[in-house]
C-alpha cells in the first residue's frame, strides 16, 4: 500500500531534496508540498496524506501549531505528523511532540534513515531508533521537572511492571532491550506499552517518555 506524504518547510530547495528522495520508494507517493502552518492545515484537509513531514519554524503558523490542529488529542484523523528540525534541536521540538507529534528528524537525517521513519510512522508504531528518543530528553532534560514534584494520581493507574516498562522506555530502550532487561518476551513488552499508552492516554512511546520525565517517573541526568 502506498504512503501518502506532504512535506512542510518553508524552504522550496529543501522540499524538492526530500521529494526526490521519497519518490524514488516505490510505496511513497508525495501527494503536496506547503510552505507553511496554514497551507499545511489546508493541503491535509484537500488530500489527506498519511504522514506529513512538519518544520518547526515558519511564517504565518508554526509547525507547533499546525501539528497540534492536524494529530492533537482532539483529532481522529489518520494523518501523522513527523517534525523536522535543525542539527541543534530548536527549542519547539518539545511542544511538536506534545503538540500529537509521532516524533522527530533531524534535517541532515541519512535518506535511508527518512525512509525508514515514515514507514515506521505510518504503520502507527514506535516513532524512529529508541536513541533517538534518548537524545531529545537528553539535551531537553534541564528544561524539564527536577523530579522533585510527586508523581501524578494517574501513575497509580499502572501496574508496577507497567511503571518499569514506562521507565525503561524513558532511558531510550526498545522493547527487545527491555525484554532483554526484564526477562519476559517482546511481545509481553509489546503488551505492557500498549496498556501504558491505553492508562495514560497517550499517542505513542515518544510521549510516554516525555511523560516519564514531566512526571518525575525519570529524572534528568538519571539514565
Amino acid at each position: 500500500m502506498t504512503i501518502r506524504v506532504l512535506l512542510v518547510d518553508d524552504q522550496p530547495l529543501l522540499r524538492t531534496g526530500f521529494r526526490m528522495i521519497l519518490e524514488a520508494e516505490p510505496d511513497l507517493a508525495v501527494v503536496g508540498e506547503a510552505g507553511d502552518g496554514q497551507q499545511a492545515l489546508d493541503q491535509v484537509r484537500a488530500l489527506q496524506p498519511d504522514v506529513v513531514l512538519m518544520d518547526i519554524r515558519m511564517p504565518r503558523m508554526d509547525g507547533v501549531e499546525a501539528t497540534r490542529r492536524i494529530a492533537g488529542p482532539d483529532r481522529d484523523g489518520p494523518a501523522k505528523v513527523l517534525v523536522l528540525t535543525t542539527f541543534d534541536l530548536d527549542e519547539y521540538v518539545v511542544e511538536a511532540l506534545r503538540a500529537g507529534a509521532s516524533g522527530f528528524l533531524l534535517k541532515d537525517v541519512p535518506a535511508e534513515e527518512l525512509v525508514q521513519a515514515i514507514r515506521v510512522v505510518a504503520d502507527g508504531a514506535a516513532m524512529l531508533a529508541p536513541s533517538v528518543t534518548r537524545r531529545l530528553l537528553d539535551m531537553y532534560a534541564t528544561k524539564l521537572p527536577s523530579g522533585d514534584e510527586a508523581p501524578p494520581q494517574a501513575l497509580t493507574v499502572l501496574t508496577e511492571r507497567e511503571v518499569e516498562v514506562l521507565r525503561l522506555v524513558a532511558r531510550g530502550l526498545s522493547n527487545a532491550e527491555i525484554a532483554a532487561e526484564l526477562f519476559v518476551s517482546e511481545t509481553t513488552v509489546k503488551t505492557h506499552v500498549g496498556h501504558v499508552l491505553t492508562k495514560l492516554q497517550l499517542r505513542d512511546r515518544v510521549q510516554a517518555a516525555v511523560y516519564a520525565y514531566e512526571s518525575g517517573l525519570v529524572r534528568p541526568g538519571s539514565l
